[in-house]
């Protein structure tokens, strides 16, 4: 939870940096700033994968994050691991005072929204899409020339279907490979001056692929409902993209004064189309009019099309911007001693524990536990690190963890009892032997495989020991057992250091009291391992 609201802090920062950037070009052409916010929406989305490739930096460390180091190799089978626990007279918050809003109710609550903005998103297509089975196609010569003629001027290739709807006040474009523009119901009834007017803006929308940006941006605002500021860059992206048009229908040549009478006598014909979608844009909505007209005969703005170098100086600050951004690692942990305790499976605390603690620049630290079995290190900042822990009759732990909430700096290690083997080798002089008889063929031969898995005949729930209860911990334990011939449990092991010894006492504890009927292999009772993971976790 905690690396998605990161990756949603990132996204929102670059969509605020885009925001910032078109307000600043405000007296700049509305193509250029449109771009802006275009690879603005694509830098947002690109820092979500950049986050999880590029490595880490904090400025005030001047240090690599932990995710951004490398690792120092696979862990020891089932004994290098670490965990956080509660130092000895620590006090925890009560069970009943623990925050309501799990990371569960905001994943949901996420999912939620996002799902009733997803229905509302598709419902305005399938509404479209209904409008559009029942349109017909304008195939007239008199639509079909000036169509060809805008095209050949605006340079765009793709064909254009013309529909003239059922629909009173719906004048839009959508669509990408077959782009279609749906003129309202009297579109037939227009005069030659509206029709060149129309087509010239929405085929400039084609022309320019804005439907595609817009379309992207109501996927992103789908998953970032919640989010005020890409409602924002929504609004802004239609609106600019409104505005290049009309530069662009301005700069073929369509006086200003025509231009604005006809945007004007459109918004009284055609009502504001109210789409549950935010799939097309109404040309002459009259909510923007006044914005439009007002830049329309301003003769300080500038209405050129945005230049490639712009364009390409644009694309290349904003997207270099989303590195720095991805690789940003705020929150850190300020410094903080390291200390905790060392256990036997037991539960006991061991003394006398040697405990070598090194950095990433293999700086070395070194520690004994007391008499209580308590270790400390000098303040560490946050990193990964690597630590070892021996003792006389115990298995060597090697671990490497990271450091980062402040719970990481206390820990709790648990060490296995070690195992005793010796080699011996018996040496004597080769006799020479009597000449190796033929092999034999045997009459009969067994052949094995056929086995009855046990079947459960007691079961003994393990209890949550009340200690860990009142801290509000959890924890897994994994356990490797060895059901006997005679369906007993026998050699009950801990497979993990995570654990903290409260959790692996009772989980054993439990395990040991199991019974089984025995295991037939071949109609002969055998002896079979068992792994088994045991999970002790609190409800609210």
């Amino acid at each position: 939870m905690r690396l998605l609201l990161e990756l949603m802090a990132r996204s929102s920062f670059m969509v605020l940096i885009g925001l910032l950037s078109s307000m600043l070009l405000r007296n700049r052409s509305a193509a250029l700033r449109h771009v802006v916010l275009t690879i603005t929406l694509f830098a947002a989305v690109a820092v979500v994968p950049l986050t999880m490739v590029v490595p880490g930096w904090h400025p005030l460390m001047g240090d690599v994050d932990s995710s951004g180091l490398p690792d120092f190799g696979p862990l020891p089978e089932a004994q290098a691991v670490s965990a956080p626990s509660a130092s000895a007279g620590r006090s925890e918050p009560p069970a009943d005072s623990r925050h309501l809003v799990t990371p569960a109710v905001i994943a949901g609550m996420w999912a939620v929204g996002g799902a009733v903005s997803g229905m509302v998103l598709l419902a305005g297509i399938r509404r479209l899409r209904r409008i559009e089975a029942r349109a017909e196609r304008v195939q007239s010569a008199e639509w079909t020339l000036v169509v060809g003629t805008i095209s050949g001027e605006y340079g765009l290739t793709r064909p254009v279907i013309l529909l003239v709807t059922e629909t009173p006040d719906l004048l839009a474009t959508w669509g990408l490979l077959r782009p279609r523009v749906l003129l309202p119901s009297h579109a037939r009834e227009w005069s030659t001056e509206r029709r060149e007017v129309v087509l010239r803006h929405e085929l400039a929308h084609i022309s320019r692929g804005d439907w595609l940006v817009q379309f992207g941006a109501e996927v992103m605002r789908t998953l970032f409902w919640f989010n005020p500021l890409v409602w924002a860059i929504c609004t802004r992206l239609r609106r600019e993209s409104e505005q290049a048009c009309d530069d662009l229908v301005l700069a073929g040549g369509v006086p200003v004064k025509q231009y604005a009478t006809e945007l004007l006598e459109l918004a009284r014909t055609c009502r504001p189309y109210r789409s549950p979608s935010g799939a097309v844009t109404p040309m002459a909505h009259p909510s923007t009019l006044e914005r439009r007209f007002a830049v329309m005969l301003n003769p300080l703005t500038d209405h050129r099309p945005a230049s490639s170098r712009a364009l390409a100086a644009t694309a290349v600050l904003l997207l270099g911007l989303s590195f720095p951004v991805a690789a940003f690692r705020a929150g850190q942990t300020a410094p903080l001693p390291l200390a905790g305790a060392v256990y036997d499976p037991s539960g006991a605390v061991l003394p006398s524990v040697q405990l070598t603690l090194v950095d990433v620049r293999r700086h070395q630290w070194k520690a004994t536990t007391d008499a209580s079995g308590h270790f400390d290190f000098p303040q560490l900042e946050p990193g990964r690190y690597e630590i070892d822990v021996s003792l006389l009759g115990f298995r060597p732990l090697h671990h490497v963890f990271d450091l980062r909430t402040p719970t990481d700096w206390d820990r709790a290690i648990t060490l296995e009892v070690g195992e005793v083997s010796e080699a011996i080798m018996v040496r004597a002089a080769r006799q020479p032997g009597p000449a190796p008889a033929a092999p034999t063929v045997p009459l009969t031969v067994r052949v094995g495989g056929n086995i009855r898995t046990p079947r459960k005949l007691q079961n003994v729930p393990p209890v949550y020991p009340p200690a860990m209860r009142a801290a509000g911990r959890e924890g897994v334990v994994p356990i490797e057992a060895v059901i006997g011939t005679d369906g007993a449990v026998h050699s009950v092991r801990v497979l993990s250091a995570s654990i903290h010894p409260d959790f692996a006492v009772a989980a054993a504890d439990a395990v040991r009291q199991w019974r089984f009927a025995p295991t037939l292999l071949n109609g002969v009772p055998v002896d079979v391992s068992m792994t088994v993971n045991i999970q002790f976790s609190l409800s609210d």
